[in-house]
C-alpha cells in the first residue's frame, strides 16, 4: 500500500507509538497516508481507539512475519 510518511515505533511501549503517530499526522496534509510499525501488542487496540477518537481512518492493520504490527492511517 502506498504511504506518504513512515513511523517506526518498534520496541516502544504504550503510549509512545500513538504519540509518534499523532505528531507525524499533525505534519501531514488531509488525505495523506501514514504507515506505523509497532511491536507492542497493545498497539492494535490503541490505534483502533485513536483513529475513532481523532476521525482519521485506519485503512489497514496487519501483523508481519517478524511479529510487528503494521498500520496504515489516512489523515482526515
Amino acid at each position: 500500500m502506498h504511504f506518504d510518511k513512515d513511523v517506526d515505533a518498534r520496541g516502544l511501549n504504550c503510549p509512545l507509538p500513538i504519540l509518534r503517530a499523532k505528531k507525524a499526522l499533525a505534519e501531514m496534509l488531509p488525505g495523506q497516508v501514514l504507515r506505523v510499525m509497532a511491536t507492542d501488542p497493545g498497539a492494535v487496540k490503541d490505534f483502533q481507539a485513536f483513529t475513532k477518537q481523532t476521525g482519521n481512518e485506519l485503512l489497514r492493520q496487519s501483523e508481519t512475519p517478524d511479529k510487528a504490527f503494521e498500520f496504515f492511517i489516512k489523515r482526515k
